[in-house]
């Protein structure tokens, strides 16, 4: 297992690398909308919907993208102020709808909810596309350095959850994640970007743009914010496989489960991160 786990993370690292550093933007583009389209049908499939609906739900969640995508050279063809409404709605439903959903507990695989999520779900899809093109057009280092604040997050609360962990986060959605490991993912990325502000590597890159506007501190303050939001994400995708009777979103992915198992964090990090930027 600790064999083809490896050899699936090798290998998307390198296509997504080779991509971000080297593919023009229209094809990043397109790399990103397959993999969120893959996502979708995992959303649908969480949510209960059947077989054939599910791939009727990933194909339109796919021509929303291509529409997106065939209307712009540059590959990013929504408006500031429109992408910006798409951050917004994003922004309300995991600051929003997400917390209520962790303290009362709705069924979410049936009823009102499933259809709420299936529709809101088209928004957060491309919402995370949208702001993902946007960072591109900034360049690899800032888009890598975007994502690095989930990757972070998620290998500091792994290793410090292991050694450290003993007070449970939310033991009746994952029972593996613990408040020390929620710290130990903080402190993590908050050291690294630290390091990077001190010495302007990577530059141009998503920390030293915050930092321009919002200072050392408010960019300190603004990034363990979006490690929380990250822990969210994961959080309410756990929710939903709990609630759905499985262990992953899918089998897509050999080692690793499926799509959603690997972008939960990054749904709502990446939306409100260009909101505040």
């Amino acid at each position: 297992m600790l064999k083809t786990r490896t050899i699936t993370a090798i290998a998307l690292l390198t296509v997504f690398l080779l991509a971000t550093f080297s593919a023009p933007i229209q094809l990043f583009g397109a790399l990103i909308a397959g993999v969120l389209v893959l996502a979708a049908w995992e959303w649908a499939r969480l949510l209960g919907l059947q077989r054939n609906t599910q791939f009727v739900y990933a194909a339109l969640v796919g021509a929303v993208l291509v529409w997106n995508m065939s209307a712009s050279k540059a590959g990013s063809s929504i408006s500031p102020e429109v992408a910006i409404g798409l951050y917004k709605v994003a922004a309300i439903f995991w600051l929003g709808v997400v917390p209520f959903v962790f303290i009362r507990r709705p069924l979410l695989t049936a009823g009102i909810w499933r259809w709420f999520l299936l529709a809101v779900g088209i928004i957060l899809f491309l919402a995370a596309w949208q702001a993902l093109l946007v960072a591109r057009t900034h360049g690899a280092f800032f888009v890598l350095s975007l994502l690095s604040i989930v990757w972070l997050a998620d290998s500091g609360a792994y290793f410090a959850g292991r050694q450290f962990g003993s007070r449970k986060l939310a033991p009746s959605i994952s029972p593996g994640k613990t408040w020390e490991g929620v710290l130990g993912g903080c402190l993590l990325v908050l050291l690294v970007v630290s390091g990077v502000l001190a010495t302007q590597a990577f530059a141009p890159n998503f920390f030293l743009a915050y930092a321009a506007h919002l200072g050392t501190v408010g960019t300190l303050t603004a990034i363990t914010g979006l490690v929380l939001v990250s822990v969210m994400g994961d959080l309410f995708e756990s929710l939903l496989k709990r609630q759905a009777g499985v262990k992953d979103s899918s089998n897509l992915l050999p080692g690793h489960g499926g799509i959603l198992d690997r972008i939960d964090a990054l749904l709502p990090t990446v939306p409100l991160a260009m909101l505040l930027f």
